[in-house]
């Protein structure tokens, strides 16, 4: 009997140690996410809510997620680092905000001339995208797990004032940019500045600048571009899909059980799904109803798609000069693109215009 007891004992104290040597795990998780995008913004803003809607009704309310309004805890540019030092536990924003810290970040972003959705998703997926976005982050000292969740399809190339037949009528125009396009414009003599989506409006309507892009048409549209400028150029050359990522506090990830990471990581590919299926399907009664109202939808000429190609190959080659790390992504998405051409090239029928 002392013997059993003693084993018992034993037992129980082997128990505890290892009990005590594990972290403990948190039963119920609450993810304070700010946001980059308001959340009247239909594929930009709405996947976050569909999220945390999810993942509420997924674990039985183990996992929930408050979200904050842009500015509302901290402005959208300073998510990464709130997150990273843990003053918030988690975040939404894409990482291009990032650039000017990891030139790199532009990369899991959006790319000109990039990846279309499907290609882009098999690349973060099973290729090395996945892996060599949260090695930047990793290597760069930020305390985060990142996990992309949510990507739209192509954005409008830009709204103009007046038409651009040749790479000439670019020069001098001063224009809101996003991200690697940013840098194809300013080598064609554009001026730069990346304006919230909320304060645009008021910049063409007062002059400020001369031109804008944003995102797709549905999105644009709710911001009222059409009022005041006429000619809105396709295709999307800067970003043919763009991916969103979670942004969650490492410390705040590890304590959460593999169940909970699960349904955090599995949701987040849902809403991929559930983002561009959203954005796919919003777009062409926006379309329709703005041609009603007078504007011009126009397509790039050749001329003018060979010399924003142009320009890019020459970003890319300067920024992978620049930036190791930049270099490194770049290189194996490109090897990865040329093995998917073999199927791109042959899968798909031809597009029509």
């Amino acid at each position: 009997m002392k013997k059993f007891t003693k084993t018992v004992i034993s037992a129980t104290i082997l128990a505890a140690a290892a009990a005590s040597a594990t972290p403990a795990l948190a039963k119920n998780v609450l993810l304070k996410t700010p946001i980059a995008f308001g959340s009247h913004l239909p594929a930009l803003g709405t996947p976050i809510v569909w999220v945390a809607d999810q993942l509420k009704l997924v674990s039985d309310g183990s996992l929930k997620m408050k979200v904050y309004e842009p500015g509302k805890l901290v402005s959208p540019k300073e998510i990464l680092g709130a997150v990273s030092s843990g003053k918030v536990n988690s975040g939404y924003a894409t990482a291009g905000y990032w650039q000017g810290k990891m030139p790199a970040a532009a990369l899991f972003s959006a790319v000109p001339f990039g990846p279309e959705a499907g290609e882009y998703m098999a690349w973060m997926y099973y290729g090395n995208g996945l892996k060599l976005y949260q090695e930047m982050y990793d290597s760069n000292g930020y305390n985060v797990k990142v996990i992309p969740c949510a990507i739209i399809s192509p954005e409008t190339s830009g709204w103009f004032k007046k038409p651009i037949e040749k790479p000439e009528d670019l020069k001098g125009l001063n224009m809101r940019f996003f991200g690697l396009g940013a840098s194809v414009m300013e080598k064609l003599g554009v001026s730069t500045t990346q304006l919230p989506g909320g304060e645009i409006f008021g910049a063409l309507e007062k002059g400020a600048i001369d031109a804008s892009e944003f995102s797709q048409p549905a999105i644009d549209q709710r911001l009222g571009f059409q009022k005041i400028v006429k000619y809105n150029y396709f295709p999307g050359w800067h970003q043919q899909a763009t991916i969103f990522e979670l942004l969650v506090n490492k410390d705040t990830w590890g304590k959460m059980s593999k169940g909970q990471q699960a349904i955090v990581e599995n949701t987040c590919k849902a809403s991929m799904t559930n983002a561009i299926a959203e954005g796919e399907a919003m777009q062409f009664p926006v379309m329709q109803k703005a041609k009603e109202s007078g504007v011009e939808i126009r397509y790039w000429n050749d001329e003018m798609l060979n010399t924003f190609r142009s320009a890019w190959d020459e970003v890319a080659a300067e920024k992978s000069a620049a930036d190791p790390f930049f270099k490194k992504v770049w290189d194996d998405l490109s090897e990865f693109r040329k093995g998917y051409d073999l199927w791109e090239s042959n899968a798909f029928l031809p597009r029509s215009r």
